[in-house]
Parts: C-alpha cells; sequence; structure tokens
C-alpha cells in the first residue's frame, strides 16, 4: 500500500540483478510455459453461465431458509403477508441485481461494491467499503457458515445430547481449510464445486416442496385459512419482517465479485441474473407454502430449525437427511463467499487499497493464491470467536449502505460519465427506487437497533487512520517500503505468483 499507484518502488533497486527466479515488484517476470503468449500471468476466463448461475444461486441459498425463516412470520403477523413480503423481497432483489448488471458490464473489475463505489466515488469511500469486508462480513460469514455446517453435519452421530465443541470446531475448521486448497487449484474446480453444492441445495428444498405437495393433496391446508388475519399495522414491525426477508436472499450480487472470470460477462451476467433470481424466488415461496402445511404459524417460530422440524414430522426414519442437506448448503454459501471474498481483496491489492502481496496470482494455477489464503486465516480466526453473532449484527446494516451506494454510485455515473460503454442499461426508476429503498433499510436499523448500529459504524470508521496513513500518505520512510519490499518478495518466492500482468479489457 506504499508508493505511487499503490506500487512499491525502491529508491536502491537494481533492476540488473534481478535473475529469471527473483520476483520483479511490477510482476514483470519472464515468461514461462505457464503464461500465455498473449496475455500473461493473469485471471482466466473460465466461468461460463451455469457456472454463474451456481455461484449466484449458491451464494443466496444458505442456511437461512432451511434453519430459521421465522423472522418474516413473526414480525408480519399471518401467513397472509409473511407471503407477500417474500415475494417482496424476491421482487426487490432482483431489481438490485439488475443495476448490477448494468454496474458490472460498464465496470468490468472484480470486487463488487468496492469496484462501483471507488469507481463512483473515489478511494476513501472504496477502502472503507472493503474495510468492513475485511473486519467483519467474509470472514464472520464463512466462519458461521462453516460452523453451522460442522453442527448439522454432527447432529445424526449425536442424538441424545450436543457435539462436543472440539469437533465442531474442529470440522468447521477443515471446511474451511478444504475450500480453500479446492479455489486454489483453479477455478474451474471452485466452480465445480460450487455447481454440485447448488445442486444439493435445490435437491433439499426439492424433498420439502415434494413433501409439501403431498400434504397439501392431503388436505393439510389449515395455516391458510384466513392468512390475513393477525396482519400487523405497525410499520417498524413490516420493515423488520422485510429486513428478515432480504436476509434470506442476501448474496445475489456475489455473480459481480468474479465478472473478470467470466466468458462473456456482457451476455452471462444478466442472463444469470434474469434465470437465477426468479428460481430462487419460486423455491422460497414453494418451501415457505410446504413448511405451513406440516407446522402451524406458531410452531414455525418456536422453531430453531425449522427445516428439521418439518423433517421430523414428515420423513421419519429418513429425517436425518435434512441436517445433512443444510450442512452441504452451507458448504456450498462458504465456498461462494470465499469465491467472492478473495476477489474482493485481490481487486482492492490491485487498485493499491491493500499491500501488493494480495494482488498476486499462482503462475501455475492463475488464481489469487494470496488473498484466499488471507482470508482463509481471518475466517479460522474468526471461529475462536464468541463474538462473531455480535459483529454480524453490528454489520447487518451495512451491507444495504454499501449496496446502496454502488447503486447510487451507477446513478452517479450516468451523470458524470455519460460517454463510457454500457452493454446494459436499466430503466432510471429502477435504481431510483432501488436506493431509496436501501435508504430506508438503513435508516430503520438505525431506528430500531441503534446500540448495534452505533458501534458497526465506530468499527467501521477505524478504517479512516488506517486508509489516510497506509494508503493516503505517499512518502513513507524506506526502511518501511524495504521492509514492505522484502516481504512481498518473500511471499511471491513462497507461492510462486506474481501480479497481474495486463490491464482489465472489456472483452
Amino acid at each position: 500500500m506504499s508508493g505511487e499507484n499503490g506500487k512499491m518502488k525502491l529508491e536502491d533497486e537494481d533492476p540488473d540483478q534481478n535473475t529469471s527466479m527473483e520476483p520483479m515488484m511490477d510482476g514483470k517476470t519472464p515468461p514461462d510455459d505457464n503464461e500465455s503468449d498473449e496475455g500473461g500471468v493473469k485471471l482466466e476466463r473460465k466461468v461460463g453461465l451455469i457456472n454463474g448461475c451456481g455461484v449466484i444461486i449458491g451464494s443466496i441459498i444458505g442456511s437461512g431458509i432451511f434453519v430459521s425463516p421465522t423472522g418474516v412470520i413473526m414480525q408480519a403477523g399471518s401467513v397472509g403477508l409473511s407471503l407477500v413480503l417474500w415475494t417482496l423481497c424476491g421482487i426487490f432483489s432482483t431489481i438490485g441485481a439488475l443495476c448490477y448488471a448494468e454496474l458490472g458490464t460498464c465496470v468490468v473489475k472484480s470486487g463488487g461494491d468496492y469496484a462501483y463505489i471507488l469507481e463512483a466515488f473515489g478511494s476513501l469511500p472504496g477502502f472503507l467499503c472493503v474495510w468492513a469486508y475485511i473486519i467483519a462480513i467474509f470472514p464472520t460469514v464463512i466462519a458461521i457458515l462453516s460452523l453451522t455446517f460442522a453442527n448439522y453435519i454432527l447432529q445424526p452421530f449425536f442424538t441424545e445430547c450436543e457435539a462436543p465443541k472440539e469437533a465442531i470446531l474442529f470440522l468447521a475448521a477443515i471446511c474451511v481449510t478444504g475450500l480453500t486448497a479446492v479455489n486454489c487449484i483453479n477455478v474451474k474446480a471452485s466452480t465445480r464445486v460450487q455447481d454440485i453444492f447448488t445442486y444439493a441445495k435445490l435437491l433439499a428444498l426439492a424433498v420439502v416442496i415434494a413433501a409439501g405437495v403431498a400434504m397439501m393433496g392431503k388436505g393439510e391446508v389449515e395455516s391458510f385459512h384466513n392468512s390475513f388475519e393477525g396482519t400487523t399495522t405497525n410499520v417498524g414491525d413490516i420493515a423488520l419482517a422485510f429486513y428478515a426477508g432480504l436476509f434470506a436472499y442476501s448474496g445475489w450480487s456475489y455473480g459481480n465479485f468474479v465478472i473478470e472470470e467470466m466468458k462473456d460477462p456482457a451476455r452471462d451476467l444478466p442472463r444469470g441474473i434474469i434465470i437465477s433470481l426468479p428460481i430462487v424466488t419460486v423455491v422460497y415461496l414453494l418451501a415457505i407454502v410446504s413448511y405451513l402445511t406440516v407446522l402451524s404459524p406458531g410452531e414455525m417460530v418456536a422453531s430453531n430449525a425449522v427445516a428439521v422440524t418439518f423433517s421430523s414430522r414428515v420423513l421419519g426414519v429418513m429425517a436425518w437427511i435434512m441436517p445433512v442437506f443444510v450442512g452441504l448448503s452451507c458448504v456450498g454459501a462458504a465456498n461462494a463467499n470465499l469465491l467472492a471474498g478473495s476477489r474482493l481483496f485481490f481487486t482492492c491489492a490491485r487498485d493499491g487499497l491493500l499491500p501488493d502481496a494480495l494482488a498476486m496470482i499462482n503462475v501455475k494455477r492463475k488464481t489469487p493464491v494470496t488473498a484466499l489464503l488471507f482470508l482463509a486465516a481471518l475466517s479460522l480466526a474468526m471461529l475462536t470467536s464468541n463474538d462473531v453473532y455480535s459483529l454480524i449484527n453490528y454489520f447487518s446494516f451495512f451491507s444495504y449502505l454499501s449496496i446502496g451506494g454502488a447503486v447510487a454510485g451507477l446513478l452517479w455515473m450516468r451523470k458524470t460519465k455519460p460517454d463510457i460503454p454500457r452493454p446494459i442499461k436499466m430503466p432510471l426508476v429502477l435504481p431510483i427506487v432501488f436506493v431509496l429503498s436501501c435508504m430506508f433499510l438503513v435508516v430503520m436499523s438505525l431506528v430500531s437497533a441503534p446500540g448495534d448500529t452505533g458501534i458497526g459504524v465506530a468499527i467501521l470508521l477505524t478504517g479512516v487512520p488506517v486508509y489516510f496513513i497506509f494508503v493516503y500518505w505517499k512518502n513513507k520512510p524506506q526502511w518501511f517500503n524495504r521492509l514492505v519490499y522484502k516481504l512481498t518478495s518473500g511471499i511471491q518466492l513462497l507461492f510462486e505468483c506474481v501480479t497481474q500482468e495486463e490491464e482489465v479489457k472489456d472483452e
């Protein structure tokens, strides 16, 4: 994070002393058999339409729809309003994703929210965005998904008692390290894993839906009689119900984090969104309806794991398969977060907002190995924290602050950069409605949980001095530059990686 444009330059560097095996800070190592003649060492475009759909669907469908889809019905007060809100959450997420399709095809850089906020508003807002992702968002989400996976995979073996904490932590750590290894091998291996776990999630939901349809065929529809009875009229409760539903849809923007690795982003990104979001919305609605054919609204609210309670009522001796499916669903969501988060850190480092070492690509695998290992280390550290869930609460408001800021950047760039290529251009009303909705959600977070939100803002603002010391301040002492140079060179040699050799082009 030192030097001009994020690249370190030492006054006493002697390029003539570099051999073919010595790392160079600009990534210009002599070509070898692992580098293509045209593009050098760079992220490879191996993510197709199906893989993109797998990333989007896999990111959205995590543990939420299986474990605790109770927040919506608890706050809404009725089955009818809860179903309406689930539908509105799907529509809202689709609008946001379509806005991101425009952003992703006019700013063709991995990094999602960060890349668009940086392009529209500059480096400080962009850095604060990625700071929150580093401090809490990606590491804590991956840690919680891994712990949830471990809990549910072990559940069939510990039917009479809780699984040992040590076993849960060990299995969660294996989950994080295993997924990191797969992601380091190559992009194709990672997306194949993502596809497999996406199919597992959809299969689990298909079991729930099929069982629900069978129960409806037997006349189990009591929960739908007078479905709007008890509907709340409190705006705050409705907002909280909407917020709870949106949590289950979170992850719809993750396709944009891997846009540089898409074969044809202008075609595949919008198509992936148009395919994925309606599928998720319909599947969610069918799953909620299926739950309600077996469980009453009160039983849903009382259950800590709706899908497990549902399966124990319907599947009998085969009820054990649902905890396994929930666990596999969590692995898929953790993999999607690892894939997206590593690309965010890679892009930030390439832009000079994080250390150069995180902008390295392995010359053989063509994957951002250092960014992946950095995120894995943070996630493993979070496994030992007792405050992970609190951190997620602190930063829950930031998700829509960040996403709303990115879409606000879309509106700003239409005014300030009207001539940049826009393969896709959404009707103006869509980003306006989305930004206003995000503002409402952020304000409601401040009103409903001022303590947690205030702590989140305070933690976020700790990134300001970090930015001015490590990014904005260019004339750092030579001893500091030399130290960072030596560390970066060592990392390059250790992981056989160099910086990306070619600027990103809109292909």
